[in-house]
């Protein structure tokens, strides 16, 4: 017969087991939440077409930021940090990189929106973050990012941030 320590011992293992495939899961399960609900800000990760028509009575905001992640050696900013479209009026900026490194590395950008319900009225039609961005040691890149906000983008919202997070991701494309 089992004593008690042991009972205890099997119980808080099989917690841990459960556990663990619980927060293996929740990725998946929350990309699955956000795509269904519209949540989180995120972005297609294809190209757009262009927007069929254009809404010149609405002006809406849109905010450009730009984050290093931690230990990427690069210089990454918009080339402006604010601007007023109309929807469906298509628009291209750049956003400028520095390879401050001393060597070649390559850089991941993620997108992200803010409201997130914005998102899916956010439609990039060329967009630097489509693929990895290639840059030698001490060279700059203007990096395009051609979009339009969809003239179906509820009236509340009038001001969009969008953010873009670059990531070194040099040693996994070296695999």
């Amino acid at each position: 017969m089992a004593t008690k320590s042991t009972r205890s011992a099997r119980r808080l293992l099989l917690l841990a087991v459960v556990m663990f495939g619980f927060a293996f899961a929740l990725v998946p399960l929350y990309d699955v939440f956000c795509e269904v609900t519209g949540i989180n800000g995120k972005t297609d990760t294809e190209a757009a077409a262009s927007s069929a028509g254009i809404d010149q009575d609405r002006l809406v905001t849109i905010e450009f930021i730009a984050y290093i992640n931690p230990g990427m050696r690069w210089t990454f900013e918009p080339q402006v940090n604010q601007m007023q479209v109309h929807p469906g009026a298509t628009h291209t900026i750049n956003y400028l990189a520095t390879n401050n490194a001393r060597y070649d590395t390559i850089g991941q950008a993620v997108p992200s929106v803010s409201p997130g319900l914005a998102a899916q009225y956010l439609n990039k039609i060329e967009c630097f973050c489509f693929n990895r961005q290639p840059l030698p040691r001490g060279e700059d890149a203007a990096l395009p990012l051609v979009f339009y906000v969809d003239p179906e983008l509820p009236d509340d919202i009038n001001h969009l941030t969008l953010a873009y997070t670059l990531f070194d991701v040099t040693a996994s494309a070296e695999e």
